[in-house]
């Protein structure tokens, strides 16, 4: 009789054994996949690169010295024009176009892969791969985004754009 309470004790300690097992495991696998998510939620920050000496730098955007909260969209339009603005500080002048738009030429052609896209105010996007645009209306053309504006509001950046003419400023910091 002491055997089989024995062997019942034996098996119960196994199966416990196990279950913590499978719990671990199973604890370990939602850390690695929280851990995963949390790194996606990064998108949504302002795009940054990384330079050889492994300090982050982020590109900048001030629309007449008043800089914005900008979240870059992760392409190869987006790498050339940080790539270009690491170089050097880039200043380009704007003029309002339609009454919904501010447009400057950037001096040189980036990568593009234009699709016809509606968009809003705040967003900034490549027009013919060599302009940029930031929007204060609305319009649907083909182009390349960029960017969006995060922390202006649809009057506020009428007030900044709705202008003859806006400077543009994109730095690497």
């Amino acid at each position: 009789m002491d055997e089989i309470v024995n062997v019942n004790k034996v098996e119960a300690m196994e199966k416990l054994i196990y279950k913590k097992t499978v719990v671990v495991i199973m604890l370990l696998i939602a850390i690695c996949f929280l851990k995963g998510c949390g790194q996606k939620g990064q998108d949504e920050e302002p795009s940054s690169s990384k330079t050889g000496e492994g300090t982050e730098k982020m590109m900048k955007l001030y629309i007449d010295e008043q800089e914005m909260n900008v979240a870059w969209e992760d392409n190869q339009s987006v790498k050339a024009l940080t790539q270009l603005a690491s170089e050097k500080e880039l200043r380009i002048s704007t003029s309002m176009y339609g009454g919904f738009e501010q447009v400057g030429s950037i001096g040189q052609s980036l990568p593009r892969n234009d699709v016809q896209t509606e968009t809003g105010p705040g967003d900034i996007v490549l027009y013919s791969g060599n302009q940029i645009v930031v929007f204060y209306g609305s319009n649907s053309w083909s182009y390349t985004r960029l960017g969006h504006i995060l922390d202006k509001n649809e009057q506020e950046l009428a007030e900044l754009l709705s202008k003859d003419n806006v400077t543009l400023t994109i730095t690497v910091e």
